[in-house]
């Protein structure tokens, strides 16, 4: 059986910077759960609330 999802099929977040949706990426597979930011540009300028 394959474990290949289609884009579509990927799970998403919200990014916690610019509230945008973000998709599932192979680098993030060990670490999803504390994925917060959709980039480095974000996660740097993250916003204190």
């Amino acid at each position: 059986m394959s474990k290949t999802r289609k884009k579509g099929q990927l799970p998403q977040k919200i990014c916690a910077t610019c509230g945008r949706p973000f998709s599932w990426r192979k680098k993030w597979e060990r670490d999803w759960e504390n994925v917060k930011y959709c980039s480095k540009r974000c996660s740097g300028e993250r916003r204190d609330k």
